[in-house]
């Protein structure tokens, strides 16, 4: 179960509904809190402790600063580390893009829920163990969910955050304590310096496309001389997160194409249930252990993150970066080398169709990069090999004032990770195929599918197939109680793999959840 249990990440919480309930007419002025179909984190049946990190108000772009001190009473080698987050909100929001930095790593990047007008709460946990060598000092946070409140946006956000720490000693057997990093070092500029016996090295990237401009519907985005209301360089809509090493390209990888609540100009559609990720924001991994060679020389290195595709000069792109580091205790300097960097041309191209009805963009995107390397270390020489395939398609129409708007997309990134002749393969597929319309009575519907899809194969097997379907209709230009708005959404969340099985269902209709369902 440990491995399925590393992809469940932040998980909205919820009480299972006992019955189906009968929906509105219409979407009122209150609705069911959040809830996703996600699995809860799987915790040992060990003692543990609970400290909490921020409790606090959000109502502008002032971030929370608190100190954080280690449990006194759990000792300092942890089974599991679990992050719980609870929020309420009430009035008119927007939805708000927030992070949690505990000396300076962050331990959580996440969005939130748009509230009713008479308010909702959520919680949501997150599996942070790997986070436990940064957590067992004591170090300053911050936290941020940047917010507006004036006489129109009313929301005042509400957050208390607590980790709990899960020790060795079990009530009824013992639980190992996790294997996590040795350091993780905040990359806060371009240089970073790393342990001389560093073994392993991973960056994680929380990407997202986010600040109310185009790079948030980056996947929307049309070449300069399309008419279209979000117009981008010559890649168009084609984006990639890379990471360099002293200038050379050292791991590439798709961005996944987050909703927030608010999106494709429909709120109705994410009050209940929230596109995948939305309150997920997981990292993007680059196993770094082939630069060891080159990194572990004790000098400062130029480490840097990108987003290839973003015209030069435009924002809208936020990439904050961890590395992670194993560290030999047997050796002071590791030593290797890189032995293979191989790289493809990238692939990218657009093509566009002015029609007569439907102006039409057709673009796709294709990347491979290859690198391997050794280390030297205690126990022997170790050889890593990463190979990386990316490939993007998609097919965007719209007419001439964009009251028709409709994408089909997918993105997959395939992996192949292999250590001393052992090879993990994880195969992701990220999927989207919506479409909005304005009539001529101003109502506007959004219709979309959505799927977040990973696929490993190797020593172990899982596989994760996260669907989101919607439909929701409300009148534009109206005084918010004369929006008559209706919606359905869905989510199925399955999740298999080594003998284990999570498959979870809900359905709802105008923000009345009409369905729990669980088949495992």
């Amino acid at each position: 179960m440990s491995m399925l249990a590393a992809l469940f990440g932040l998980v909205l919480l919820a009480a299972p509904v006992a019955a189906a309930a009968t929906p509105p007419a219409e979407f009122g002025s209150d609705w069911h809190d959040p809830v996703t179909a996600a699995p809860p984190i799987a915790t040992p049946d060990t003692r543990s402790c609970t400290v909490t990190v921020a409790d606090t108000q959000f109502k502008d772009f002032t971030p929370y600063t608190g100190t954080y001190t280690p449990p006194a009473d759990c000792g300092t080698r942890w089974s599991k580390v679990v992050l719980h987050l609870d929020g309420s909100v009430a009035g008119r929001q927007y939805d708000r893009l927030g992070y949690l930095h505990i000396g300076g790593v962050e331990i959580l990047r996440t969005s939130t829920p748009e509230p009713s007008p008479d308010g909702i709460s959520w919680s949501a946990e997150k599996d942070v163990t790997r986070y436990a060598s940064t957590l067992r000092a004591q170090q300053p946070v911050e936290m941020l969910i940047g917010n507006v409140v004036d006489d129109t946006y009313t929301g005042v956000i509400n957050v208390k955050v607590t980790l709990t720490f899960y020790t060795a000693e079990g009530r009824t057997k013992a639980a190992p304590a996790a294997s996590t990093p040795d350091q993780v070092i905040p990359l806060d500029s371009t240089t970073l310096t790393t342990p001389r016996n560093s073994e392993r090295i991973v960056a994680e990237v929380y990407a997202t496309g986010s600040g109310g401009g185009c790079e948030e519907f980056w996947y929307l985005a049309v070449p300069a001389d399309v008419p279209y209301s979000c117009q981008a360089g010559d890649d168009g809509p084609n984006r990639e997160v890379q990471v360099t090493v002293d200038g050379q390209l050292a791991g590439i990888a798709s961005p996944y194409p987050h909703v927030w609540t608010g999106g494709w100009s429909n709120p109705f559609l994410w009050y209940v249930i929230p596109a995948p990720r939305a309150f997920d924001v997981q990292p993007i991994d680059y196993d770094l252990t082939p630069f060891a060679g080159l990194l572990n020389d004790g000098k400062q290195h130029r480490v840097q993150v990108s987003v290839v595709g973003v015209p030069e000069g435009q924002s809208g792109w936020s990439v904050p970066t961890n590395i992670l580091v194993w560290q030999d205790a047997h050796r002071e300097h590791v030593t290797g080398a890189l032995t293979v960097h191989k790289e493809s041309a990238p692939a990218v191209s657009t093509s566009y169709d002015p029609g007569t009805d439907l102006r039409t963009l057709d673009a796709k995107g294709s990347h491979q990069l290859t690198v391997s390397g050794y280390v030297n270390t205690s126990h022997g020489r170790v050889t890593t090999t990463v190979h990386r395939t990316l490939t993007a398609a998609s097919t965007h129409t719209w007419n001439a004032d964009e009251t028709t708007d409709a994408l089909k997309a997918r993105w997959t990134d395939d992996e192949t990770h292999t250590v001393n002749g052992t090879a993990t393969r994880t195969r992701r597929t990220y999927t989207m195929d919506g479409a909005i319309t304005i009539g001529s009575d101003d109502r506007l519907r959004t219709a979309i599918s959505l799927g977040d899809h990973a696929a490993v194969t190797g020593a172990t097997r899982s596989r994760l197939d996260d669907t989101y379907t919607g439909d929701a209709t409300w009148t534009l230009n109206v005084p918010r109680d004369q929006r008559h708005a209706v919606g359905t959404s869905a989510e199925r969340y399955r999740l298999t793999g080594d003998g284990a099985c999570y498959d979870r269902s809900l359905a709802t209709a105008q923000g009345t959840l009409t369905e729990d369902r669980r088949r495992c």
